[in-house]
């Protein structure tokens, strides 16, 4: 929300100013006003504090207010750095110091997939943008935010603000059961409706998860692929960081594609490094890494979406297989070929 108006503040009840501004519950708290009367309006609450609560917070009367207004600019001002709608990647070198010729935009609501062997340089590329790159990094790339040159406030001072990073490994240190964890997210984010959002996470990691867990489970006892789940539902319902960098996800064990969608839904530039070629192909571009560098960028054709559908189809015999295996069964290599070739007729057949 905007605060071009500060004026209403004093006549607004208590409770007006926590429903229109989620961030003002953290204000009251931090002047020992959480146990107030919501109904009455702030000039009441005011006048209505004994000298001795200015005394020791060490403030006039008419400061009161000033302070809350102070409160709300700041975050004012985060929301509109947040306001993002296109990062460019200018191109630097490779290993071999030979020049990426490419300026690459991206605008929010876009998926980027980032391809190429292991060791290419891939995480490199997320690890630029991450810091908001300015020739200052071994590749020698530029990022700009809005096609222009991010400030060192933006750069250095909003570090975690701007983008959300979702690596291979997530390993939870804390002894909390996955309600409390989401409970404590939602609260530190400000988010409006915390119980929904919490119920609304949950219910879409369990989603995405290919194993279901509980609320009250410990976050130390998920697996990998559940970790995963609760960190992308996570970042879609309560991060705000308009860029999401996601470091190779076709090994948790979650329904990437969902993952995806669910992001995307939210207009936020992800960026995705993977050896998958679902995943590659259900971006709108994928940048192609080479010696370290930027060796191609290729738009995603009408041919390449339409090929999804087939190695989608050989991807659930794969899983398939993995469940059957898994489960101690013996495999047919007869049956396996049957379905195989049952799979590759049915998508001949629709050519």
């Amino acid at each position: 929300m905007k605060y071009d108006n500060y004026e209403n503040l004093l006549n607004m009840s208590i409770e007006e100013i926590k429903e229109n501004y989620s961030m003002a519950f953290d204000f009251f708290l931090n002047y020992n006003l959480s146990n107030i009367d919501d109904s009455i309006t702030f000039n009441n609450l005011i006048e209505s504090l004994d000298e001795e609560f200015y005394i020791t917070f060490g403030i006039e009367k008419k400061e009161l207010y000033i302070k809350l207004v102070e409160f709300l600019k700041e975050f004012d001002q985060d929301e509109e750095s947040l306001n993002i709608e296109t990062i460019t990647i200018n191109g630097g070198h490779n290993k071999l110091k030979e020049k990426e010729d490419i300026s690459l935009k991206i605008k929010a609501g876009e998926i980027i997939s980032i391809v190429g062997p292991t060791g290419s340089g891939k995480s490199r590329l997320l690890e630029d943008i991450e810091c908001l790159a300015q020739r200052d990094t071994p590749t020698n790339r530029q990022i700009l935010i809005n096609e222009s040159i991010p400030s060192d406030e933006t750069r250095f001072v909003m570090d975690g603000k701007l983008v959300a990073q979702l690596s291979q490994n997530m390993n939870f240190v804390m002894d909390l059961t996955v309600e409390e964890f989401l409970q404590m997210h939602s609260k530190s984010r400000f988010c409006k409706n915390q119980d929904d959002i919490v119920k609304k996470c949950f219910y879409c990691a369990n989603k995405l998860a290919g194993e279901k867990f509980e609320l009250t489970t410990k976050i130390t006892q998920l697996s990998g692929g559940q970790s995963r789940a609760l960190m992308i539902s996570d970042t879609a319902y309560m991060s705000s960081s308009p860029i999401v960098l996601i470091d190779e996800i076709e090994n948790a064990g979650i329904d990437r594609k969902e993952a995806l969608r669910l992001l995307s839904k939210k207009e936020k530039i992800i960026l995705i490094s993977t050896h998958d070629p679902i995943l590659a192909l259900n971006a709108n571009k994928r940048i192609v890494i080479k010696n370290g560098g930027i060796s191609k960028v290729i738009s995603t054709t009408d041919e390449e979406i339409e090929s999804i559908k087939y190695i989608e189809s050989l991807d659930n015999i794969l899983l398939d297989i993995r469940h059957k295996v898994r489960k101690g069964e013996v495999l047919n290599r007869k049956e396996i070929e049957s379905i195989v070739q049952e799979e590759v007729n049915d998508f001949v057949g629709t050519l």
